[in-house]
């Protein structure tokens, strides 16, 4: 076959291709506009009140309510309730989910940056557990806050009455009345209690404290600066379940930060709480509820 024969060929075929394709996109535009005129059709035949029923657009579902489904929005609800009660109607408490827990150490990090904690001061550690041999090996988590205990055996061993407890539940300490002895460190059954030894990071790599470090702490609702001889330095310090946060309607750091919303807070006399109706129909535990403390922390199993 010559050369122009092969020309003439591949041509044929172009067009061939080409033909095709509009009476394809016209087929496809025919249809189009016959849809479009059955459906304005079927309306007129209803007598122009409603599409038929083979033309209608599916009916989405209503938008899921956001109380039901974001945590921390109904706790936030329900921390707005229990603010409107007299502070010796509320009690403060916490429930952790530790099925929920994935071990992030968020909580614990969010802590030391609402509190401004030097090194060697943690409120809320997570603590690491293995067990198991290879190839079933698993690692459970525990994030350990003060547990706010009904019976704290810290308050009755302080000389100077400078740790003591709260109407609405919470082991608070008087940093200005705090003279350092560490009484209640040693009675506390939980490792809840660390002191600040007056340290800074950046003691590390420099001679003196990070910019960062020198920004006041907010416990108890007060300024707290941490210079030398000073409060809170040389004092014990303890989780307060964010108290500052707390009484302006905000939730602890810890509980607004959870990745995996493993953390509950709430009033524990207020039986519509989430921090309550989560315990329902749950395997509930209390870290050494035996010695009597009376803990306002519960774990779910």
């Amino acid at each position: 076959m010559s050369k122009n024969d092969l020309l003439k060929e591949n041509g044929e075929k172009t067009e061939s291709r080409r033909g095709t394709l509009a009476k394809g996109l016209a087929l496809g535009l025919g249809l189009l506009t016959l849809d479009a005129w059955t459906g304005k059709a079927a309306q007129a035949a209803s007598g122009g009140g409603q599409v038929s029923k083979d033309s209608e657009i599916p009916t989405l579902p209503p938008p899921v309510d956001p109380w039901q489904e974001d945590v921390t929005l109904v706790m936030r609800q329900d921390l707005k309730r229990a603010l409107s009660k007299p502070v010796d109607k509320r009690h403060w408490g916490m429930v952790i989910d530790l099925q929920r827990c994935i071990g992030c150490q968020g909580c614990t990090i969010s802590c030391i940056n609402e509190n401004k904690l030097p090194p060697g001061v943690v409120y809320r550690p997570v603590l690491e557990e293995t067990s198991g041999t290879f190839p079933n090996v698993s690692k459970h988590f525990l994030p350990r806050p003060c547990m706010q205990c009904d019976n704290p055996p810290c308050v009755p061993v302080c000389p100077v009455g400078a740790t003591y407890k709260r109407p609405d539940g919470i082991v608070a300490i008087d940093y200005n009345a705090c003279i350092g002895c560490r009484y209640c460190i040693t009675a506390c059954p939980y490792s809840a209690r660390t002191f600040d030894w007056g340290e800074f990071y950046g003691d590390i790599v420099l001679s003196g404290p990070l910019p960062y470090e020198e920004v006041p702490s907010l416990e108890y609702g007060k300024v707290w600066v941490r210079e030398a001889g000073k409060s809170p330095i040389e004092n014990t310090r303890k989780c307060t379940f964010c108290l500052e946060r707390v009484e302006r309607g905000l939730l602890p750091a810890c509980t607004d930060t959870c990745f995996g919303r493993a953390t509950y807070f709430g009033d524990l006399n207020d039986p519509e709480a989430l921090v309550n109706r989560v315990r329902q129909n749950r395997q509930v535990n209390q870290l050494k509820s035996e010695l009597g403390t009376h803990p306002s922390v519960y774990y779910l199993l």
